[in-house]
């Protein structure tokens, strides 16, 4: 065979081995950031894996189409800010965000990058959307209890212990909705039906919060009711501790704080939003604006009595 001939049959050969264009083309990796306002621990975890689950059921793989940058403010509202403004940096598409505070600090962060926030009592109060069946920003998601849970918590607590003379609600106010106002009005509304004597316990370090609950033990008939709150949830095992030393009956608003040895707990299945927060992201990644996606309530909640402190 002529070497013209062979070269010519050689090159046929690979042209029809040669890869479709369409083959060729990079898959385009989107990127969601995630700002949690708690630490990143074991409860954390269990959050985000079922963000991740809901996400890989949308058809989205990690590592492949998909990068999740996570942040985590461990209740400290200034790292929360300086979080959210470098997680806006990173130019994701979209970014999830947990809690009121963590989702404020978001919004100063970015008017136009999508957000979709989970753990938030009062999305049209904290001035984040307009209307929740039409937000009208950059900004949809989820919502855990309103502020009357605060007075549900104490009527609760008072059957349960029906010789409660005085209750204290306890909470950062850097941490909660409206600074301080959004729970404790009720709270105190519910304690004066009650004829309960309402105490608020406004804390902002681990000292404040050892101070509080001991000197709510030294007087007998005292409760606790702990609200929605990243700096509640990071000293968890300290307020668990304080009030079994001092034998205080407190209710709590998430499982984790029942499973990890306090009373008693009722709120929405933190999980479970999380899960339902990965069907928003995949569908603003696919193009949908939050502006067009309606606040969703809460479906799942929970009630959760730790019946070996019950009979401690």
């Amino acid at each position: 065979m002529r070497r013209r001939e062979f070269i010519r049959l050689l090159g046929g050969a690979l042209a029809a081995q040669a890869i479709p264009a369409n083959a060729q083309e990079a898959v385009r990796v989107r990127t969601v950031g995630a700002l949690m306002g708690f630490a990143n621990d074991a409860e954390a975890k269990t959050r985000i894996e079922a963000f991740e689950k809901g996400l890989e059921s949308e058809g989205w793989s990690l590592g492949q189409n998909l990068r999740i940058e996570y942040r985590y403010a461990e209740g400290d509202s200034a790292r929360m800010q300086a979080l959210a403004q470098a997680l806006v940096e990173l130019k994701p598409d979209c970014v999830l965000g947990q809690s009121t505070p963590v989702t404020a600090a978001l919004m100063r962060a970015t008017r136009t990058i999508p957000i979709v926030f989970v753990a938030v009592s009062d999305p049209i109060g904290s001035g984040f959307v307009t209307s929740m069946a039409r937000p009208g920003g950059n900004i949809t998601g989820f919502t855990v209890l309103h502020a009357t849970i605060a007075g549900k918590y104490l009527e609760m607590l008072k059957e349960m212990v029906p010789q409660l003379a005085r209750a204290a609600i306890m909470y950062n106010p850097n941490s909660v909705p409206a600074g301080s106002t959004f729970f404790s009005r009720p709270f105190i509304e519910s304690a004066t039906k009650l004829k309960v004597r309402p105490i608020t316990a406004e804390v902002h370090h681990r000292s404040e919060i050892e101070d509080a609950i001991t000197k709510l033990g030294r007087e007998s008939g005292s409760g606790l009711v702990l609200v929605p709150d990243n700096f509640m949830s990071v000293h968890r095992d300290l307020i668990i501790s304080l009030t079994a030393q001092f034998r205080i009956p407190a209710i709590y608003p998430y499982r984790y704080f029942a499973e990890a040895g306090g009373l008693v707990s009722y709120g929405v299945d933190a999980i479970d939003q999380f899960r339902r927060a990965s069907e928003y992201v995949s569908r603003i990644l696919r193009g949908a604006t939050p502006a067009d996606l309606p606040v969703q309530a809460p479906t799942k909640f929970e009630l959760v009595i730790n019946l070996k402190t019950a009979k401690a």
